[in-house]
């Protein structure tokens, strides 16, 4: 492929986050964007895919698609899979790959058997070319293919990522109900905050929503320390991924893009243990300079001198918290956000209503 055709590709998100993947999407230069369900289709020549793989904080993978073709059966994705690429290029027998799928078809209403089929598929292709055929790798495949079923018809797509995106690397200790790091992006990306004014939050637990925040405003892109699946891939393009490599680590910046100093961000935890977690993380990501952790209780908390914008994530019962403690801490930190933060924004990340009730 030449860099400036365009590839068709998906982007794969968290729920509630395909708007603003679009919207960032857009921002690093592709086209063609519809937001779909927990992804976003787009259309993008080899740098900008590139440069979404080093750049966009909300995607869990970013896809390539290899093919679409109709599929009613079967028989009708296993004769598809066959057809869908150069698999002398893609997958030649000493490289190894694994399956994935969603949707489903009449005869294949499983993802497991969708993808068995396609894995079936592709080693008989194999055997009746070379005599041999690729092993199957769960963990770590040279090459990870995914499957979507639906409306008549399957998209065969290639994922460039390797290990999920969300997996930024600074956070290898983490607290016992941490929030995945590309949720946090677009927790802050939602609230609209620019580093122009006080960002603060008063359980910051393992520090993620504010070190993803202040990744962002630095310019400090997420996917400069790691390895990808698209640089094994049969058109892999080093001089131009090099350039974009080059390009997102020369964007890293210690002011804000118009040169203005980043306004405070204020980090408050009361576990002593969590906090050391969230200044080792800070550490890691490079932006412990730039943050404010201190230890104290919610409900003590005192915010910077604002207006600014108030960012939380506190436990909702899942899996820490007894009910009725809960319902305490979420009502005391109403008071204390009623009490300290006027002309604040809070922007709040809960997954019971009941609980987010008793803010009042």
């Amino acid at each position: 492929m030449t860099e400036q055709a365009l590839l068709r590709g998906t982007a794969v998100l968290p729920p509630g986050l395909e708007e603003a993947g679009a919207a960032e999407l857009a921002e690093l230069g592709a086209s063609g964007l519809r937001p779909l369900h927990r992804a976003v289709a787009f259309e993008a020549d080899l740098a900008c895919f590139y440069r979404m793989q080093l750049q966009a904080r909300l995607p869990f993978r970013l896809l390539r698609q290899l093919a679409s073709f109709p599929c009613r059966s079967r028989e009708e994705l296993y004769r598809g899979v066959q057809r869908a690429a150069d698999w002398d290029q893609w997958l030649p027998p000493q490289l190894s790959f694994r399956v994935d799928a969603t949707g489903s078809l009449p005869g294949l209403s499983h993802s497991h058997y969708s993808a068995l089929q396609v894995k079936n598929a592709l080693v008989d292709w194999q055997r009746q070319h070379w005599g041999s055929r690729s092993s199957v790798d769960l963990e770590q495949p040279d090459i990870s293919l995914h499957v979507h079923l639906g409306g008549g018809m399957a998209q065969l797509s290639v994922d460039g990522s390797g290990e999920s995106l969300h997996r930024r690397g600074y956070r290898p200790r983490q607290g016992l109900a941490p929030l995945k790091e590309n949720l946090a992006a677009g927790l802050i990306r939602l609230t609209g905050w620019d580093g122009s004014v006080p960002l603060a939050d008063p359980l910051c637990g393992s520090g993620t929503l504010l070190i993803e925040a202040a990744c962002g405003a630095l310019g400090i892109h997420p996917g400069l320390e790691r390895r990808y699946a698209l640089e094994r891939w049969p058109d892999f393009n080093d001089p131009l991924w090099s350039a974009q490599c080059q390009a997102a680590a020369a964007a890293r910046r210690n002011t804000l893009a118009n040169g203005q100093a980043l306004a405070p961000i204020v980090g408050n935890e009361a576990d002593p243990l969590v906090l050391e977690q969230a200044q080792a993380n800070a550490d890691a990501a490079g932006v412990a300079p730039w943050l404010q952790l201190q230890q104290g209780d919610c409900r003590d908390f005192e915010p910077p001198g604002g207006p600014g914008v108030l960012v939380c994530n506190p436990p909702y019962g899942e899996r820490i918290g007894e009910r009725d403690q809960l319902e305490q801490l979420y009502a005391d930190l109403g008071a204390m956000v009623k009490q300290r933060c006027g002309g604040w924004d809070l922007w709040l990340l809960s997954g019971n209503p009941e609980l987010t009730g008793a803010l009042r």
